[in-house]
């Protein structure tokens, strides 16, 4: 993925989040010559990975495949006694025209809002035994306080304010439905820990291998230098 395309990615999601008045904790702002200079005060922003995390999935073409995420707050499984909290906090940008891909978390149960924007469609499957897609046995979700049984495959349509629960091993996808502009969207989870915690089906990457064609604007959650 081309730096340019991330820096773009940045300054949209950056865009439509001050357009509905979201602020986000000052870790997001540091650019990357005022992150040389972070000591280990941030190592729970660098552990844990905190901040930015714009993905093509590895597929590089961001604007059909991919996904604007930022990640304000998480635990961490592997150091539970630096880091106790056993919940994590994500706001994420879709626009119209890309695709997140069809996956499962075998530890994370997470629920999904439509914060503000358009219309957010999430197609559901259950998995079988294998961990293969189950494409035949109705899916059971849960969404704001109503328990509905669906066929598999269904979209789920998440107008602004509504949520659906995700439960592990449940597979689904993201999109927005055409014409109702971009989705900005909250997730409230368990844990998160995307190294290790996502099936894709069929198989992609989660962070992208970056082509720096112009300086970046934002350090990713994955670039921070270490501290001194």
């Amino acid at each position: 993925m081309k730096r340019s395309e991330i820096n773009r990615a940045l300054r949209e999601m950056e865009a439509m989040l001050k357009a509905y008045r979201v602020s986000l904790p000052p870790f997001c702002h540091f650019t990357p010559e005022q992150w040389q200079t972070k000591g280990h005060v941030f190592d729970e922003v660098r552990d844990n990975l905190l901040g930015w995390d714009i993905t093509d999935y590895g597929l590089g073409d961001f604007d059909r495949v991919g996904f604007s995420l930022i990640t304000i707050r998480n635990g961490n499984l592997a150091k539970k006694g630096l880091y106790p909290k056993t919940y994590a906090e994500k706001l994420l940008y879709l626009k119209e025209g890309q695709y997140s891909p069809n996956h499962f978390h075998w530890s994370k149960m997470e629920d999904i809002i439509n914060r503000a924007g358009g219309t957010l469609l999430i197609r559901v499957y259950n998995s079988l035994p294998d961990e293969s897609i189950d494409r035949v046995s109705p899916v059971t979700v849960h969404l704001d306080g109503e328990t509905r049984t669906v066929p598999a495959g269904t979209q789920i349509r998440l107008l602004p304010g509504m949520s659906i629960s995700i439960q592990p091993y449940l597979y689904h996808d993201f999109e927005v439905e055409p014409g109702t502009g971009p989705v900005l969207i909250g997730e409230v989870s368990q844990c998160n820990d995307d190294e290790h915690d996502n099936r894709f089906e069929p198989p992609v990457g989660r962070f992208p291998s970056i082509e720096e064609d112009e300086p970046p604007y934002r350090l990713l959650c994955t670039e921070y230098p270490k501290a001194e």
